[in-house]
């Protein structure tokens, strides 16, 4: 959730607060319980169940910290594999790798799983954010308490966030964000810019491995509120002042990081498996303009019927802020413009440009009202055929905005208790306030059973039926709509039972039109007939020109083994295991009964 506040001028940083260490207690215990409260429904039992609306995106991650745990362990390189997508591979720095969790949360992987471990991952994501957000308000910014704990509350549980916990670890990493906020804004103190440019360049690099595109986003939202901020009239001197020092540790940054991200980057551009810009059409993937003030599905508001289908998907809504939200921000900013001196009003200013420029950014190429494309271009146009842009959502620019809000309410609070108004007038920002936060307080997210893993990887059979590092292929084929070929690689990594591969797979990589990337790889015949087995339940029509196409497929990714599960789990349609089995057993033969699967050997001879 990237932008930032303004440490750099006097009235935007008050002096150094005492540590209240009762108000730190407070809100960390707060955002632990919020965040325990929103994945309430994982925690039930992590093993079994699953985000709802994108356990695809839950079995990938999922996969990302076994493998990443089993490579550091084994000496393999965490971000190319052949695991999946035999005989190519995939380039995980194109990927979302989250290397960094994966390696610091390997031994927890190891010890309960990477389901377990997801969640807890996930859970401490959203207490982070909070919980340093509020850090940073409370120690640089702000000097009430209550008014730190309410901006950082409101953005590590705002609508955008609680829509990417919805199994997206590193969207809901927004703790990064303060922190490399701190650290820039630390590089105009004189004398210690090289100590300050190697912190912020390690800070880069992690934050690369688990969030890039959240990166490349707080580094536009920075770049832009320190411009707009230094060429303010009342902070040129001070800019001017501090320049030289901030330029040196910017370089000193770029060295460290760079240094540290040379192979993780050029495999990113110019490594195998690579590609340019992604599959997802940025006009469908753009924030409409009436969803800033609509409500979100998992809030109050949004179990009472107010919710709206505005966004691309579930796991996308990254504005819906509710309209009582957004006069509530005018009136905090035109409350701290009324009574702000000239350096106070240059931060205002700088943040209203981040949120205006990133609020029209998120709206993608052409406006969309109400779910109505117009004709209107955007400016989103102009940049989204710039390398690295062209890669990115512009919906996702959308949580730009929310920790801007989050500054304007936390200011806004600690201005009317630094300076109380009358009675009345205190009563009416006290219900404003209420009105606004209070149909957005998040709901649990919504989890069900999914398919367990078959007996038949959980003993270890299915080591007699693959050689060491062999290809197994459940069926369907592993795809994002069909996640379990990783689950169960994630299973048998996590659990020491060794290497088995798998055709296929959930992620991106080349093939898509133009040069850009798809989810998986090219589709060929036999995918495509299991496929329309378990989406339809449709059978094929089976030709001797059929069992070549078969047999040259199976060739292609040297499968040993076929299996298919007694109930295979779809992330967005119910699968019919009956028509699978028929399917295959109209191109493979009759299958063995093993454990609790149907197995078909493949002779490759």
């Amino acid at each position: 959730m990237p932008t930032s506040p303004s440490l750099a001028s006097a009235p935007a940083s008050p002096p150094r607060v005492t540590r209240d260490r009762r108000a730190d207690l407070i809100v960390t215990l707060l955002a632990l319980a919020l965040a325990v409260w929103v994945t309430s429904g994982l925690w039930r039992d992590p093993n079994a169940r699953a985000i709802t609306v994108n356990s695809s995106d839950q079995a990938l991650f999922e996969w990302l910290l076994a493998f990443g745990a089993h490579a550091v362990g084994h000496g393999e390189n965490p971000l190319y594999t052949y695991l999946i997508n035999v005989p190519d591979g995939v380039n995980l720095a194109v990927n979302t790798s989250i290397t960094v969790y994966a390696v610091v949360f390997a031994p927890l992987t190891y010890l309960i799983g990477p389901p377990a471990t997801f969640l807890v991952i996930l859970t401490l994501n959203l207490a982070a954010t909070a919980v340093v957000w509020y850090w940073l308000l409370s120690r640089h910014l702000v000097r009430s308490p209550l008014a730190a704990a309410i901006g950082g509350l409101f953005i590590g549980f705002s609508p955008g966030m609680v829509s990417h916990a919805n199994a997206h670890l590193n969207w809901t990493a927004g703790w990064l964000v303060p922190l490399l906020a701190w650290r820039v804004f630390a590089l105009r103190r004189p004398g210690h810019w090289l100590r300050d440019g190697v912190i912020l360049g390690v800070l880069v690099a992690i934050s690369f491995s688990i969030a890039a595109e959240g990166l490349f986003f707080t580094a536009l939202a920075l770049g832009l509120f320190v411009a707009v901020w230094a060429l303010h009239p009342a902070n040129r001197a001070e800019a001017r002042a501090a320049l030289p020092s901030f330029l040196r540790g910017l370089a000193v940054t770029a060295v460290v990081a760079g240094v540290l991200l040379a192979y993780p980057l050029w495999l990113h551009f110019a490594g195998p498996q690579r590609f340019h810009g992604t599959g997802f059409d940025p006009v469908i993937h753009s924030e409409d303009i009436a969803a800033y003030a609509a409500y979100p599905r998992r809030s109050l508001a949004g179990e009472a019927g107010l919710r709206t289908s505005l966004a691309p998907n579930p796991t996308e809504e990254n504005s819906f802020f509710g309209l009582p939200l957004l006069l509530l921000t005018v009136g905090c900013f035109v409350l701290l413009w009324r009574h702000a001196d000239p350096r106070r009003r240059a931060t205002l200013w700088a943040l209203g440009v981040v949120a205006v420029v990133f609020t029209l950014l998120s709206f993608g190429p052409v406006a969309k009202v109400d779910g109505r494309h117009t004709d209107l271009p955007m400016p989103f146009e102009l940049l989204g055929h710039l390398p690295v842009v062209n890669a990115a959502l512009p919906a996702r620019l959308a949580l730009v905005v929310t920790p801007v809000i989050g500054l304007l309410l936390a200011y806004a609070v600690d201005r009317l208790r630094q300076h109380p108004p009358r009675r009345a007038a205190a009563v009416a920002w006290t219900v404003a306030f209420a009105v606004a936060l209070v149909p957005i307080f998040p709901t649990p997210l919504l989890t069900s059973e999914r398919e367990p893993i078959p007996r038949f990887i959980t003993s270890g059979a299915w080591r007699n039926y693959v050689s060491p590092g062999g290809v197994l292929t459940p069926a369907p084929l592993a795809l994002d709509v069909y996640p379990d070929g990783q689950r169960w690689q994630a299973y048998a990594l996590s659990h020491r039972q060794g290497e088995f591969a798998i055709p296929s797979g959930f992620f991106l990589g080349p093939g898509g039109p133009d040069g850009r990337g798809r989810i998986g790889p090219v589709p060929r015949p036999f995918g495509a007939l299991l496929d329309q087995a378990a989406r339809n339940g449709a059978l094929p029509i089976v030709t001797e020109g059929t069992h070549e196409e078969i047999r040259a497929d199976l060739a292609h990714w040297r499968i040993e083994t076929v299996v298919l599960a007694d109930a295979v789990h779809g992330a967005k349609w119910a699968v019919d295991e009956e028509a699978l089995r028929r399917t295959l057993t109209m191109l493979l033969g009759e299958p063995e009964r093993v454990e609790d699967v149907w197995l078909w050997r493949i002779d490759r001879n």
